[in-house]
């Protein structure tokens, strides 16, 4: 590939990464903290396409001469009489793909085939006030299964997941947890029972109201526990815009 074509590429992928962290698409691939990280390499690379244009176009036409043998109808060959594969130009189909169209959030199909990722808090700090309380599903998961419910007492808590069903339809709501990117997101789960909709869609979002219950069974995927709410309401909600939780390893 010559190093105009390179210097392209690089400015397309440049461009891409920065496209994406200047939206909330990099939500889909890369924690919140992640966004500079991720505009500042676009940046570098769209600088380093800029430059390599910028050389070639300065450098002597006798050197251009040198540097290719010829053009035949498969396309360039180089120094050493390699021919440049046109091929190489599918490269660029994925960043096309990437702008054009993002690729949903990892949902219940994901979750249900990789076991739980609760760990046990390291400590329970105190609740704040409010009825009901507003608590992640992460960390209702943790108080429930590690702390009995002790920091919960019988108050209401409110949490917001989306929904997966096993093989036997037991309904779970759940939130996919990040260390860093999409590709090391893993399971939060917690069971539901209670007062539910007739019908349970999986992938569609819920808010739960509902109090701590002793119930939970263990993960058939890594024998995990799962801790369960007893729902008191349960209504639909829109995916939010982050569809996943980082809390968990803060």
């Amino acid at each position: 590939m010559s190093r105009q074509a390179q210097a392209a590429l690089l400015f397309l992928v440049g461009g891409a990464m920065v496209h994406t962290g200047a939206t909330s698409l990099y939500l889909r691939y890369v924690k919140t903290g992640l966004q500079p990280l991720l505009l500042a390499a676009g940046a570098v690379l769209i600088a380093t396409a800029v430059a390599t244009a910028w050389y070639e176009l300065r450098r002597p036409a006798t050197v251009g001469r040198q540097r290719y043998t010829g053009e035949t109808r498969d396309g360039h060959r180089d120094g050493d009489g390699h021919r440049e594969p046109r091929i190489s130009w599918l490269l660029v189909l994925p960043l096309f793909a990437l702008i054009l169209a993002a690729p949903p959030a990892l949902g219940s199909y994901d979750a249900m085939r990789t076991g739980t990722a609760l760990q046990p808090p390291l400590a329970y700090p105190a609740l704040p006030s409010g009825d009901p309380l507003k608590l992640t599903l992460v960390d209702y998961a943790g108080r429930a299964a590690y702390g009995h419910g002790r920091s919960l007492g019988n108050r209401k808590v409110e949490i917001t997941g989306f929904v997966a069903l096993d093989r036997g339809g037991t309904p779970y709501l759940v939130r996919m947890a990040l260390n860093c990117c999409a590709a090391d997101a893993q399971p939060v789960k917690i069971g539901m029972s209670g007062k539910l909709p007739p019908v349970l869609q999986p992938d569609s979002w819920l808010q739960v109201t509902g109090t701590y219950t002793g119930k939970r069974t263990k993960d058939p995927v890594g024998g995990g526990i799962i801790p369960f709410i007893d729902v008191v309401e349960a209504k639909p909600v829109p995916a939010p815009e982050d569809p996943y939780d980082e809390s968990w390893n803060q």
